[in-house]
């Protein structure tokens, strides 16, 4: 089940997605679903927690912690308000939709939908 606003998913940013499952396997355990080439799931108790993303580079501050929220639209005009600035509109995903944020101290987070 997802909470609004609270942490969802975390997604790292790897330049050779073999690589990091065959690391992150071996060190933790961990399992995957395989979704293409530059994107994989990884596999949680009773959903998938997270993912890895192919990049050319290593996103600037490494894991991108993902917010789960029932009205993305709402969400962003929220961010706006608080002093956020949104990096990516809405877009969509297979699985849903999201947008990325940077908060006032840099970091960057998403926050995705469903719906």
């Amino acid at each position: 089940m997802h909470i609004h606003h609270e942490v969802d998913y975390i997604e790292f940013s790897v330049t050779n997605i073999a690589e990091a499952k065959h690391f992150y396997s071996k060190a933790f355990d961990w399992e995957f679903t395989d979704y293409s080439s530059t994107y994989v799931g990884i596999k949680g108790r009773d959903k998938e927690i997270g993912g890895f993303t192919q990049t050319a580079e290593v996103r600037e501050g490494g894991v991108l912690v993902v917010l789960y929220s029932h009205n993305l639209e709402e969400s962003a005009m929220s961010v706006q308000k608080a002093g956020g600035t949104i990096l990516r509109e809405i877009f969509s995903f297979p699985g849903g939709r999201r947008f990325h944020f940077r908060d006032p101290f840099g970091n960057e987070l998403a926050v995705w939908s469903d719906t």
